[in-house]
């Protein structure tokens, strides 16, 4: 059962010589924190990706697992975000609870994740999902939405009472962070902004004014 948000201002400020040494304990923490509230998708979080010239584009994901690699996401392999990732493999994510004020911003590099575990996941996915995953040319231009209603009743009546594969096209993403930033709203504005950088093999834990 969900607990009631509590009043953010309430909540504990960041204090660096508290913190852990490793970013991924704080970020579970506060993803523990944000599960346990109200929150319609507490996962969600916007991608931002960027073209080999600059341009930049930004679309909502939903984190679908992080541990000491990085943090994944899953998508189509021939949509917009997948195209600049190929040609630019660095990306940033930002997460915002609102109701706990709370704000974490992450950036590195992207890599896809093994086939193993595009597959593992994948079958996870209700059968519906798996279905859109064939019918959908995702960020491809169609003469209207007929066209996916069409592929959805195809693809329902091939894979009727049988498995749904993957589809070579779909599959995962996992971004290794270089810079972590948490922020933890405060009141009169004088927010807590600690950053974790990555240097060598260690993380350098820095405070920003906010």
């Amino acid at each position: 059962m969900n607990t009631p948000v509590p009043n953010p201002f309430t909540l504990p400020g960041l204090d660096e010589a508290r913190v852990p040494a490793d970013p991924l304990e704080l970020f579970a923490r506060w993803y523990t924190d944000a599960a346990a509230t109200d929150l319609l998708e507490p996962a969600a979080m916007a991608l931002a990706t960027a073209t080999p010239d600059g341009a930049p584009s930004a679309r909502i994901v939903l984190l679908r697992g992080f541990d000491e690699r990085g943090f994944a996401f899953y998508t189509n392999y021939q949509s917009r975000k997948a195209d600049e990732l190929a040609a630019n493999p660095r990306a940033a994510l930002v997460i915002h609870w609102d109701p706990l004020r709370r704000q974490v911003r992450i950036e590195g590099t992207v890599a896809k994740v093994s086939a193993a575990e595009s597959d593992a996941y994948f079958r996870e996915r209700p059968v519906g999902h798996q279905l859109s995953a064939l019918a959908s040319p995702q960020s491809r231009v169609i003469l209207g939405r007929r066209i996916l209603d069409e592929n959805m009743e195809r693809v329902c009546a091939q894979f009727k009472g049988a498995q749904v594969p993957r589809p070579d096209s779909w599959g995962g993403y996992r971004l290794t962070p270089h810079t972590l930033e948490f922020w933890q709203g405060r009141e009169n504005r004088l927010h807590d902004r600690l950053r974790y950088r990555r240097h060598e093999d260690a993380w350098v834990i820095e405070r920003l004014a906010p």
